[in-house]
């Protein structure tokens, strides 16, 4: 079965935009590699910053987070006063979901790309 690598991700400031990820999900710092700042994820997939100063985001990526994760996560989320809300339609009314019953919450990275993190993948469990 194929298994997904990595992504680029372009950024209008790859720095800051990795940095933003990696602070709120704990994550090691980014490392450099060729023209990018990679961001290793749990599974093994790594989001490979990329300038791209005409960037005004678009892009959407999901993060799967354990409850606790979840918790810690949106803590920092909170702690730097970034908008949040519960779908990717509504990214500043302060909630949060409770899809498939879990959890989730949807905001905005430093270029405009849309992040959520969710306890629950789409469909439950199953």
């Amino acid at each position: 079965m194929a298994e997904l690598n990595h992504t680029i991700v372009a950024s209008l400031d790859k720095k800051l935009g990795a940095t933003f990820l990696t602070g709120l999900l704990d994550l090691p710092d980014p490392t450099p590699f060729g023209p990018f700042l990679v961001v290793r994820t749990g599974n093994g997939v790594s989001l490979d910053y990329a300038d791209d100063p005409g960037t005004t985001g678009g892009q959407h990526y999901a993060f799967l987070l354990t409850d606790d994760e979840f918790d810690a996560a949106f803590a920092r989320l909170r702690e730097q006063g970034v908008a949040y809300g519960p779908s990717p339609w509504d990214r500043t009314s302060g909630e949060t979901n409770t899809n498939d019953g879990g959890r989730g919450v949807y905001f905005d990275d430093p270029s405009g790309h849309v992040m959520e993190f969710l306890t629950v993948p789409y469909g439950g469990w199953s």
